[in-house]
């Protein structure tokens, strides 16, 4: 114990081991949904759910296990909500290529992360892309993820006349996904740890039950590396437009992912300086870029901060080894991956919904009576469900932020690097580039 004392600086962060255990334990039960949505989502790539699961634990593993050792914070990573959605809906389905392709440039992504990770380029990415396009991306995307839960759960399905229209509601896929969003919403309200693994367990036993989905055949097995997706990187395409154009969007929305979750985070936990600085903050970029480059290889879509790890910080986590009773706990989860890999998509439906609901705060903070920062946000916002693309959002807002702030006789608000991407999107998709 006074080993862990001095290695996490326990005592003088204020918390105890005690303290420290349960924590880890608080932000594993609010996050494991991850371990049953994230295979759901990259099965749609064509990629099994079997081996995506075990790559989500292992990626989860190692970025949180960095985080807790190397950088002595109590947060947790696991594959992002959002850059799973864009892997399989906005690169391999949006652009017809091969899960290979987007899982390679994921692993790409993690390099440049890595190295981005030291000195002052990081500094400057995130000081030049303007604030409502950070706000924006993390409202989109919630509304992205909301419209995927929602078709998951045959709520709305698509429609010859109107694009979309809603489900049946009577069938027994939606009635039982509202029942899921209704026991996870109350439980939430509530303030109950582990509200949504609660919710997609008590669907998943009902449609098991109901016939809807194949109960697994085991509960429990030995644990093994993934058989098709370990190191299955496709090289063959990483020198076109294209492969360029996915890298450099994965590595956006993963940088201002965790740059975000780091500080909200950080807040919550007392971490930061007056001027809102993150002391240590380089390391847990480190972690996350390393924990996005292992997960990769092992078969996911990029890892990154979680805002999970809040509850841990709320449950008294000051220190990395709450951060590391996490990492152990998804080690212990590889034991389970018959049971987990038999969720059926109506069990995960309602909480791409809630995340979706959860990541609207942004919206607040943006300044809609400023034209020249309320309609690039805007775009960015409505582009990435009604595209189905987290890229073509993005790219929406950059180029109509440069543009309206050129026109409206406010150039200086943008920061130089924001009207070289805004040229090189538009040359993209003047060329007939998309994602």
């Amino acid at each position: 114990m006074e080993a862990l004392e001095r290695f996490f600086h326990i005592r003088e962060r204020g918390s105890s081991v005690g303290t420290e255990l349960r924590a880890g334990l608080v932000t594993f039960l609010t996050m494991a949904y991850i371990l049953l949505v994230n295979p759901q989502i990259l099965s749609e790539a064509g990629m099994p759910v079997a081996d995506v699961t075990v790559a989500t634990a292992l990626g989860a593993a190692v970025g949180t296990l960095l985080m807790g050792v190397y950088a002595n914070f109590p947060f947790a990573m696991a594959p992002g909500m959002g850059l799973n959605a864009y892997f399989t809906y906005g690169v391999v389905k949006g652009l017809g290529v091969d899960w290979r392709f987007a899982l390679t440039a994921v692993f790409v992504e993690g390099l440049l992360f890595i190295v981005l990770s030291y000195g002052g380029v990081r500094t400057l990415m995130l000081r030049a892309i303007p604030g409502p396009i950070k706000l924006a991306t993390t409202t989109g995307i919630g509304l992205f993820l909301a419209l995927i839960g929602l078709r998951n759960a045959e709520l709305v399905t698509d429609s010859p006349a109107t694009l979309v229209q809603l489900g049946v509601v009577r069938a027994p896929v939606p009635l039982l996904a509202l029942a899921g969003l209704v026991i996870i919403g109350a439980l939430s309200a509530r303030k109950v740890r582990g509200s949504l693994l609660i919710g997609i367990t008590a669907v998943a036993v009902a449609a098991w039950g109901l016939g809807l989905a194949k109960a697994p055949a085991a509960w429990v097995s030995m644990p093994s590396l993934p058989r098709e997706t370990f190191w299955a990187f496709d090289f063959s395409q990483v020198l076109t437009g294209k492969f360029l154009t996915v890298v450099l969007t994965f590595l956006f929305v993963d940088v201002f992912d965790t740059a975000g979750t780091l500080v909200a985070v950080g807040r919550v936990g007392g971490f930061l300086k007056p001027n809102g600085e993150l002391p240590g903050a380089d390391r847990g970029f480190m972690s996350d870029a390393v924990g996005t480059a292992a997960g990769a290889m092992f078969g996911t879509s990029a890892v990154t901060c979680y805002i999970e790890s809040a509850a841990g910080v709320e449950e008294g986590g000051r220190t990395g080894l709450t951060a590391v009773v996490v990492a152990v706990l998804f080690v212990l989860s590889l034991f389970f991956v018959p049971t987990l890999a038999a969720i059926p998509p109506v069990a995960t439906a309602p909480v791409l919904v809630v995340v979706g609901a959860l990541m609207m705060s942004g919206a607040r903070e943006l300044e809609w009576n400023r034209m020249d920062d309320a309609l690039p946000a805007f775009l960015t916002i409505v582009l990435m469900p009604f595209t189905y693309s987290i890229a073509n959002g993005i790219s929406a807002g950059i180029v109509s932020y440069a543009a309206l702030k050129l026109l409206s006789g406010r150039p200086r608000e943008a920061h130089p690097v924001v009207y070289v991407l805004a040229v090189l999107l538009v040359l993209h998709y003047a060329t007939g580039g998309g994602a």
